[in-house]
């Protein structure tokens, strides 16, 4: 999961339960804006539950949650804010369906209806669903174009005839067969050719043993990816291995937590890049991002990009989003163009979490202008994980699973789901 800017609001008798998810909010690395109320003195709860869909809809705020004893009043609120999906939820089925189904950006809780630990579990499972489905954006668009005055979008007739209700039960039936991780009909499909020229097929276990970075090179060479990513200790060897294949070499620097002095990473990359490295994956110093000392980390950039720049190399910056707010997330691109690196990546992989849609999307807007590549990396498993992740925005990605990714989209391309 992500971090976000959150809108956080509650009236007295929310305002217990609204203080312990802050503390909670807080420690997960979200950046939230507290909104009130701070007391258990009464207050009216419309005037705080507008505060945070203002917020949301100006948009200070990612998300909003807001509690209250029921939660239908602060939702019924905040649904009068324009550009505000608000919804009530008192498990997680329902938060999972309010952010899938209906795109929700604001979340209202009852005091009085779920216990803190629920509670907990409500939020987080709000924060980490997304709606991607094409026929669920459809209805939230149709709510939208109500919103504005219009009459909504018009649903195309979508009665089936009992033959083509059998024949797609079947198909279900088979698929959950068979497993597997398909996308949906709806998603992109990547033909396999095109599919290897995405991947950077990875191996940065500190235990990887001569063995795995030989097999590592072999199925790189024999699928054809993109590049194999690996730790600088590994470069030379890998070089060797695959000499005469059009496989680029790519190591990471400053790996994994970017605390190393620009100097050290500018020195490393230059090493990786003199043994055979074509592309430098670099970790950027995060707390200097967070800290906002935005010199020190366009020099840190900086030492690594010029170092790519004069071997003709590709430079990729890490900014291990799953500790960083959307404005630190955004501030880490926009320094990342002013280094005129190539790519923005989003994680190493060895965080509390790794790629994820909402992450990508955000990345791929703001390096628009400059025309950067995104790199998804960290918790990339699956054919269906690289489709959401391209359809996002991605132009490369990183996996330790690629083998059985291509697979799938071998499987896919045949006709064998």
């Amino acid at each position: 999961m992500g971090t976000f800017s959150l809108a956080l609001g509650a009236d007295h008798g929310g305002f217990e339960l609204k203080e312990q998810l802050k503390t909670y909010l807080r420690e997960k690395g979200h950046t939230v804006h507290d909104l009130g109320t701070h007391s258990k003195d009464p207050v009216d709860y419309p005037r705080i539950a507008k505060a945070v869909a203002d917020f949301v809809a100006a948009g200070t705020a990612r998300f909003g949650i807001m509690v209250d004893g029921a939660g239908i009043g602060s939702a019924m609120t905040a649904n009068k804010v324009p550009g505000i999906l608000a919804a009530a939820a008192y498990n997680e089925t329902l938060a999972r369906n309010s952010r899938e189904h209906n795109d929700a950006n604001v979340l209202t809780l009852g005091a009085g209806q779920v216990d803190v630990g629920t509670a907990k579990r409500i939020v987080d499972v709000f924060l980490e669903t997304e709606c991607t489905a094409d026929r669920h954006r459809a209805r939230v668009k149709m709510i939208r174009e109500m919103e504005k005055g219009g009459r909504g979008m018009t649903p195309r007739n979508s009665d089936l005839s009992a033959e083509d209700t059998a024949r797609i039960a079947d198909r279900v039936r088979q698929l959950l067969q068979q497993g597997g991780s398909f996308p949906p009909p709806a998603m992109t499909v990547i033909p396999p050719d095109k599919l290897v020229k995405l991947i950077d097929h990875t191996l940065l276990k500190p235990e990887a043993t001569t063995e795995d970075i030989e097999k590592l090179c072999r199925e790189a060479a024999q699928f054809g990816f993109y590049s194999v990513c690996v730790n600088p200790t590994w470069v030379a060897k890998v070089k060797a291995l695959l000499r005469g294949t059009p496989v680029k070499i790519c190591a990471v620097v400053g790996f994994p937590l970017g605390a190393q002095s620009p100097e050290i990473k500018t020195l490393e990359a230059r090493r990786a890049l003199r043994e055979g490295a074509q592309e430098i994956d670099m970790v950027i110093n995060i707390g200097a991002l967070k800290s906002k000392d935005d010199r020190l980390v366009a020099r840190d950039i900086r030492g690594v990009v010029e170092a790519c720049d004069e071997a003709r190399a590709v430079s990729k910056v890490i900014l291990e989003t799953a500790l960083l707010n959307d404005e630190e997330k955004v501030r880490g691109c926009q320094l990342a163009m002013k280094a005129n690196a190539d790519f923005v990546k989003t994680s190493t992989g060895f965080s509390k979490s790794g790629a994820t849609v909402e992450d990508i999307a955000l990345m791929a807007r703001t390096v628009a202008p400059r025309k950067l590549g995104v790199k998804a990396a960290g918790g990339v498993r699956t054919y269906a994980d690289v489709v959401k992740m391209v359809d996002a925005g991605a132009t490369r990605v990183g996996s330790s699973n690629s083998v059985k990714i291509l697979e799938e989209a071998t499987q896919l391309a045949s006709g064998k789901r």
